[in-house]
């Protein structure tokens, strides 16, 4: 007998982002890819769960956008890739966690994509405008926090 899908984001039982008063430790990883890749129509499918668990030495990737209404459960198109980094102290990953990339905030979590899992996460990231790794002139092994 199939079990029944009870994820209570996608129930719609749980409505808001647990993760906004929660205390959690600092997530910390590596650059291990920098690109250079921006797309106008990309529709990525944020999932609805705002948080995700990252394994120390996981790697997956960080996408930056510029869309306001970019959020759990919604449609992103503007998106520019950062690259990849690998994580080096795992955690949970929450919407509104500040990015941290060489030393620089460059933007907050809005958002998870899963077309490539179970390969790799893709990250979603508000920024001020749409950045790609190249524009931020990342340097591989540049340290990355994510935090509340």
């Amino acid at each position: 007998m199939e079990k029944k899908r009870t994820d209570p984001y996608h129930t719609g039982i749980i409505k808001e982002n647990p993760y906004e008063k929660a205390k959690k430790r600092e997530v910390r990883g590596k650059i291990v890819v920098v690109l250079d890749l921006k797309l106008d129509k990309r529709g990525y499918k944020l999932i609805p769960t705002p948080s995700r668990v990252v394994l120390s030495r996981e790697i997956h990737e960080l996408i930056s956008t510029d869309e306001k209404k970019a959020t759990p459960g919604h449609e992103v198109n503007r998106m520019a890739v950062i690259g990849f980094a690998e994580f080096t102290r795992g955690g949970v990953l929450a919407v509104g966690d500040k990015v941290t990339i060489g030393g620089r905030e460059i933007g907050v979590v809005v958002g998870f994509d899963e077309t490539h899992a179970p390969n790799h996460l893709n990250i979603i990231i508000l920024t001020a405008k749409r950045v790609s790794g190249f524009d931020l002139c990342i340097e591989l092994e540049d340290d990355v926090t994510f935090s509340r």
